[in-house]
């Protein structure tokens, strides 16, 4: 029953929209302002992972622009506008290769020389005549953001009996960069062999910024430095950071170099301060973005750097005045504006003005150009499936309370309508270095599931999120698992004080950090009635040994796990089992290498072996996080069965009285 409770409630909402773009990223618009494209995913059934495709928006509607049956993403157009670039992977699925699309030109778009490896970005060089492709080696490693394991997945042809090897070096798992010119067609490579190049942009028509490592390793990027690579592949180190870099991109006439520096703890999840680099000197500077940590960068001219970010709980999109630094806002608001993506994101024209994905917990995703005169909506994502969550998904608003030591804390409430008190469930981030903002489904699909059966749902954000500055995010760092505990459950008792919540009905769920801390918090206080940790770290030590970001934990833990006593086992939930009362879902899939399935199944027969119920799933298919169909709908059965089980909402209260009355 409660399956297909869940299977109803995801077919009204997307059924309406098979076959229509979801769930939208990666918007680019021309110089001009005239043309848009964004990435949409696009789902024809509750089937496998939806394929994405390129759409524009024209006459207030979407249009798809990239050829159906095959996956295309990441669209940019050229400098003048005339030329689409795109990455698709029509000849071998799950492989990315170039493509290119003239306005001038009739038919299909034609593919590049493809490249050994599968592209994962693009860029045109500032004056058109050249295509920057970062390129992973098929087996090169995924980040938890983008669903951990290696991008090979499930596509290559080896036998099931074929092992699993982890060799110490492995070719193909590099990346590098690759250089296109249209006008010639040759593609040559720029990088050389024994330099890992995780992200790149142009430095002016002749040279390169990247962040850099000597090995392709995840846990390589965590201490990766900013390069310049000219023409001829000759790497000059411009600047190293006791954190880490990302966003490296270049002024048009290479004078300058602008990259973002932050305390992180994804790869490509960048959110920090904005550095400008001299190209010939070396000389740093510090540019005061007004409170907001930089995650997209974009030069719209040599004396003008476009920024997107997040300042507490809004989007934010700027722009740099490089003679002088200061700096104008283009956008400040509420919404999100990151679209399907972690952090807010955009793209600028040369007027100034700045195209993003726009949405809110009650508003559908929608592509808007903002500017001066402020906002014009180009087209939006709403339908009949939409209105539908809408009228289930009750209210979202922003909420404030103080941690013990006085420091305030930021979330988001997303409750049914009445006036309660509601059981809760604090639905808790990954990271640490991330935030809620107020999202469409706040990003996860179980958040109106749960309010649309009667829970209210508290997404915090605690010491160690971003759009605080990096002094705050900084705070989680050596105390993982510390101070940001005493965050969610203040957090909890101001809301029991409100009025608002019931304290005797309170769950937990949470992914990847979120997961470790669902774990950590019901071995610290016996209050919660139930947990689901998804994808979980539950032992700091075997996490030191198994993940493919070992180097990380420890570095955040600031600790050693060779150190008896040290955090990697004083702020292990494992080695604290005895102390949790709380019924426990631990879900994790297969395919993980940032958390390996093992973290859920140590915490498990921990669990049990004190007496506390508990319940291991592990997905074969699925790495950090569960993502695909019909294993969401499996996954999301379990979640709302086993809230209601151990703590009931209203609609599990209706149900039973319905159960009642029909048996009488």
């Amino acid at each position: 029953m409660q399956y297909e409770r869940v299977l109803e409630h995801l077919r009204a909402l997307h059924r309406p929209g098979f076959g229509r773009p979801s769930s939208l990223r990666e918007p680019h618009v021309t110089r001009d302002g005239t043309r848009t494209v964004v990435t949409a995913d696009v789902l024809h059934k509750l089937a496998g992972a939806p394929r994405t495709a390129l759409f524009t928006a024209e006459d207030g509607r979407f249009r798809q622009v990239s050829a159906p049956g095959a996956s295309a993403r990441s669209g940019r157009f050229s400098p003048d506008g005339r030329t689409l670039a795109f990455l698709s992977d029509r000849a071998d699925k799950g492989v990315y290769q170039l493509h290119l699309w003239a306005e001038d030109r009739l038919g299909e778009a034609e593919a590049a020389p493809a490249v050994p490896g599968t592209v994962e970005y693009l860029h045109w060089s500032p004056d058109g005549r050249r295509i920057l492709l970062g390129v992973a080696g098929l087996g090169a490693e995924l980040s938890g953001g983008q669903g951990s394991g290696t991008n090979r997945g499930g596509i290559d042809d080896a036998p099931p009996w074929f092992p699993r090897v982890d060799d110490d070096v492995a070719d193909e798992a590099w990346r590098s960069l690759w250089l296109y010119t249209p006008a010639t067609g040759v593609l040559e490579r720029l990088s050389a062999e024994g330099l890992n190049c995780w992200e790149a942009g142009w430095c002016g028509p002749g040279r390169v910024a990247a962040v850099t490592s000597e090995a392709p390793w995840e846990d390589s990027w965590y201490g990766a430095v900013l390069s310049l690579i000219d023409l001829d592949g000759a790497v000059n180190e411009v600047l190293d950071s006791k954190v880490q870099l990302g966003l490296p991109t270049g002024s048009p006439n290479g004078r300058w170099v602008a990259v973002a520096e932050a305390v992180c703890s994804d790869r490509w999840l960048v959110a920090g301060d904005l550095l400008l680099i001299d190209g010939a000197s070396g000389a740093v500077r510090r540019i005061d973005t007004l409170g907001t940590d930089v995650t997209r960068l974009e030069w719209i001219d040599d004396e003008r750097l476009g920024y997107l970010g997040q300042r507490r709980l809004d989007s934010v999109a700027g722009i740099v005045r490089i003679d002088d630094g200061s700096v104008s806002e283009v956008l400040a608001t509420a919404n999100a504006c990151g679209g399907s993506t972690f952090h807010t994101d955009g793209a600028f024209t040369d007027d100034g003005r700045v195209c993003t994905i726009q949405e809110s917990y009650r508003l559908p995703q929608q592509l808007v150009l903002s500017g001066k005169d402020g906002d014009r909506v180009l087209a939006s994502t709403a339908h009949e499936g939409t209105d539908y969550l809408r009228s289930v998904a009750g209210t979202a608003e922003p909420v404030t309370w103080s941690a013990p030591d006085g420091l305030e804390i930021d979330g988001i409430l997303c409750r049914p309508a009445g006036e309660g008190p509601f059981p809760l469930v604090v639905n808790i981030h990954g990271g640490p270095i991330w935030q809620f903002r107020d999202m469409w489904s706040m990003k996860y699909p179980w958040v109106p599931l749960l309010v649309s059966r009667g829970y209210a749902v508290l997404n915090p954000n605690p010491r160690g999120s971003s759009g605080r500055g990096q002094a705050f995010a900084g705070l989680v760092v050596g105390d993982m698992g510390g101070d940001d505990t005493l965050d969610y459950l203040s957090g909890i008792d101001a809301l029991v004080e409100r009025g608002i919540v019931d304290g005797s009905r309170v769950g937990l769920i949470g992914a990847s950090y979120g997961g470790y801390m669902s774990s950590w918090l019901v071995t610290q206080d016996p209050r919660f009635a139930a947990a689901v940790p998804i994808s979980p770290v539950t032992d700091w030590y075997s996490q030191g040994f198994t993940s493919n970001i070992a180097a990380w934990g420890n570095r955040f833990l600031d600790a050693d796990p060779t150190q008896p006593g040290s955090r990697v086992h004083t702020r292990s939930p494992v080695l604290h089992a005895g102390q949790a009362r709380t019924p426990c879902l631990n879900v994790a899939g297969a395919l993980d290498n940032c958390t390996p399935p093992t973290q859920a199944q140590e915490f498990h027969h921990a669990l049990r072996a004190h007496g506390v119920p508990s319940v291991l799933v592990i997905y074969p298919q699925e790495g950090h996080g569960v993502r695909a169909y019909p294993a969401q709908i499996d996954f999301m059965t379990r979640v709302l069965d086993w809230f209601e089980r151990y703590m009931p909402g209203e609609g599990a209260l209706a149900t039973q009285r319905e159960k009642e009355r029909t048996s009488v």
